[in-house]
Order: C-alpha cells, then structure tokens, then sequence
C-alpha cells in the first residue's frame, strides 16, 4: 500500500500565520505540521509516499521534507494541485503514482498517536474511513448508522447542522483503486469542491465501505482553537509534563 498526504489550500482560517508558509508547514511542538501524518503512514509500514500541495508556498516542502528518507521514507514524490478544488480533486493527482494500487489518504492537518498498522494490513478492498467521537461534528463529515444494524453506515453527511452521531469521519482513508473511479463520476459541491464525502457515498453505495474507530488522540489543526490543542498535546506527549507543569519549564 502506497501513502497520500493532501497538503494543499491556503490556509484561510489560520490568517495571518499562512501568511508566508503553507499551513501544513506550521509547527506542532518541535515538528513542521506535515511530519506528523507522514509520521502515521511510516509507523503503519507504508513507505512510499506522495505529497499533494498548491499555493505559492508549494516548493517549501522541498527544503522541509527534502527526499523523505529522514522520517523514514523510502520513496517521496510531490503533485501540485493548481486550483482550491477540494480533497477528492487533489486526490485525483495521485491515480499514476496510485498504479492501480490500494492507498492510504491522510490530510496533512491531522496528527494522531493512534496506529493505522491493523486496519492497513487487513485491508481486502472498497475503502475504510475512520472515526473518532469528538464534541463538535458538524465541523466534519458525519456518519449516520443503520437504526437495525448501528455497525453498518448508511451514509455521510458533510458539515451537518444537525448531525445524526457524535462521530467525525477523520481525514484518514483507506481505498483500492475504484477510488479514482469514483472520483470521476462525481461534480462538484455548492462552494465548487469535489467532496471526499461523495466518493464515500460511492463505496456506500456499493456496500463496500467499512469502518474503524481510531484508539488514541486525534485531532485536525485547521482552526486556531484545534491548532492550540493539538500544540498543547503533543509538548505533553513529548515532553512528559502536563501542560501548567510545562509552562513553568519554559
């Protein structure tokens, strides 16, 4: 299985710090924000890799990540999406890289300290998103369950006013290779996006979407109050020190 990381944007709701950098270039404690999901797909034994960016801060990555071989990479390729056209249409950059095999999708916002490795290793086909229960879901996509059968989803609704779980589908993904498929058959949204929603919506229909909960933190860094939690987590997790007891190490 082959890693994707969708890099791109601009950032809008965290100026003036994407001011002069990429977004997923802003630092989490000691590390630029992109190591983190590079970090997730290296830990689940996927190796090679492929970086999706835009902007005009794209070839920052260059000098960041350089060849990958420092997080432990064995191979890293970059795409450039040209335009704002949404995750499924930055995704749609990777189908040669993907050569007809299955892939790991992760935003490049979202770290985590849960492991991937099982769900990658049992992975037989269609796709599986996984969720994490998080306080505010309609920020996200949300899963909405089967009343008769509460493991099987029956759709994905994105950015709900009234959501119908406490469930967020996170930014990670697994697919085989009808995902570009699938992309292809889908327009775009209200604000002009191709949503990842609806190419979910087309394993749904399918019946060939499954699930998994991520064990663990997990957390998006895309606003100001998430980018401080995720910071605040990980200088915990690293350092050792809960955070009042962190401040006074400064």
């Amino acid at each position: 299985m082959k890693g994707v990381v969708l890099a791109g944007g601009l950032g809008k709701r965290l100026y003036p710090l994407t001011y002069a950098t990429n977004k997923h270039l802003l630092p989490i404690y000691d590390k630029p924000m992109v190591f983190y999901p590079l970090t997730t797909l290296v830990e689940a034994g996927i190796t090679e890799a492929i970086v999706v960016t835009g902007g005009p801060f794209a070839g920052d990555f260059l000098r960041v990540l350089r060849n990958g071989k420092e997080l432990g990479l064995r191979h890293l390729e970059y795409a450039y999406q040209e335009t704002e056209g949404g995750i499924a249409d930055a995704l749609r950059l990777c189908e040669d890289f993907a050569d007809g095999g299955d892939i790991a999708v992760i935003l490049g916002d979202n770290t985590t300290d849960a492991s991937i490795a099982r769900a990658v290793g049992d992975f037989d086909g269609g796709a599986t998103v996984f969720l994490r229960r998080v306080p505010d879901p309609e920020r996200f996509g949300v899963p909405v369950f089967d009343p008769d059968d509460p493991q099987r989803i029956v759709a994905i609704e994105e950015k709900p006013r009234e959501p119908k779980s406490h469930f967020a589908v996170t930014g990670l993904y697994l697919y085989d290779h009808r995902v570009f498929d699938f992309i292809r058959t889908i327009v775009p949204s209200a604000r002009g996006e191709l949503e990842i929603t609806d190419v979910n919506n087309a394993y749904i229909a399918e019946n060939a979407l499954h699930w998994t909960e991520l064990q663990g933190f997990w957390s998006d860094a895309g606003t100001f109050a998430s980018l401080f939690r995720t910071n605040a987590y990980w200088a915990q997790k690293t350092t050792g020190l809960a955070c009042e007891d962190f401040t006074r190490h400064l």
